[in-house]
């Protein structure tokens, strides 16, 4: 990690800004595995607190580490109990019938390349890029994934990186509209970072969390 953290710091001033404000990295993993795949469906667009919730009705239900047979023989008014709605659990039980039938095979995935590790997880519904991109920094453990749906790093790259205008008066009192960078905006700024994005997104994320210094420009 200190020498992903050293690279990150050399190759781009508001970086290092960042992460001198931030301090190390504390990237927190799972392990590959359905358990972890399951827990990240329940998870989606929920806060964290209702989502732990949730979570731990469910798996107090259908058994802890969640295993595939687990999730099938739960009925709809089981899940629906348990607060997980009826889009989730069609999601749940579409990953464990696929884990069953060995169409969705998690011994595989630490050799498969992170497009191929997308590939083969998106074939569940449910599982979108955004959390194949999740999948493969913090439970995989890629180094170099830099997830381009992601809101917050989206709004970080806005804030450090964009908005040229932050920090001086502005003309006028109307709010500004946020536009937020594309997919290519995204790459043509993380090019620096690799063969790390996955340690930067992480900084990115902290830095909407801390109060940092005004402002993290450009040297």
């Amino acid at each position: 990690m200190r020498k992903a953290v050293n690279h990150l710091k050399k190759a781009d001033p508001v970086l290092r800004a960042i992460i001198e404000e931030v301090g190390p990295c504390r990237m927190e993993f799972s392990p590959p595995e359905f358990h972890s795949l399951a827990e990240a469906i329940v998870y989606q667009q929920l806060n964290g607190t209702a989502a732990a919730t949730i979570f731990k009705r469910f798996a107090a239900l259908a058994g802890d580490p969640l295993k595939p047979q687990g999730i099938l023989c739960l009925t709809d008014e089981q899940l629906r109990a348990v607060g997980l709605s009826k889009q989730k659990s069609t999601y749940l039980k579409d990953l464990a019938a696929k884990t069953s039938e060995g169409l969705l095979d998690f011994r595989k995935l630490p050799e498969l390349a992170d497009h191929d590790v997308i590939e083969h997880l998106t074939q569940v519904k449910g599982i979108g890029v955004w959390t194949a991109h999740m999948f493969l920094m913090f439970t995989l453990r890629r180094p170099n994934v830099l997830p381009t749906g992601d809101f917050g790093v989206r709004m970080a790259m806005h804030k450090h990186y964009l908005d040229r205008r932050r920090g001086s008066p502005s003309k006028s009192k109307r709010k500004r509209k946020i536009k937020l960078p594309n997919p290519a905006q995204m790459e043509k700024i993380a090019k620096a970072w690799e063969p790390y994005r996955s340690i930067a997104c992480w900084y990115l994320w902290r830095s909407l969390d801390t109060k940092l210094m005004e402002p993290a420009v450009r040297k």
